[in-house]
């Protein structure tokens, strides 16, 4: 009885490219899926970051605005199921984050996405 035993040195020259060709489409398969899940997953927090993004941008007050408001003031803001406490907190870490004096901020809404 002969007992043979397979190694590289019996793959052909054909079957040694197949097998190759074969472990590379694997291989980039799997890195085509893992892209592509990467971009999905990028797509979903980008619109998750979008829409809970409340962005405060500082205006110019009008001229009426102006008129009516004390010196150093900037008008009045419209709070939607915020309470003042945390208007104020927002306000002020706003105004750090612009490097920018509260008074010379103008904000308009402060609403809570939910």
């Amino acid at each position: 009885m002969n007992h043979v035993i397979l190694d590289a040195s019996f793959l052909r020259v054909g079957e040694a490219g197949l097998t190759g060709l074969l472990g590379y489409a694997v291989v980039f398969t799997g890195l085509c899926l893992l892209l592509a899940l990467l971009l999905i997953s990028g797509g979903i927090f980008k619109a998750k970051a979008k829409k809970a993004a409340a962005v405060v941008t500082p205006a110019e007050p009008t001229p009426a605005a102006e008129a009516k408001t004390a010196p150093g003031t900037a008008g009045e803001v419209k709070l939607y199921d915020v309470p003042d406490k945390e208007a104020a907190m927002i306000m002020a870490i706003v105004a750090d984050k612009l490097q920018k004096p509260l008074n010379e901020l103008r904000f308009i809404s402060i609403k809570e996405v939910k």
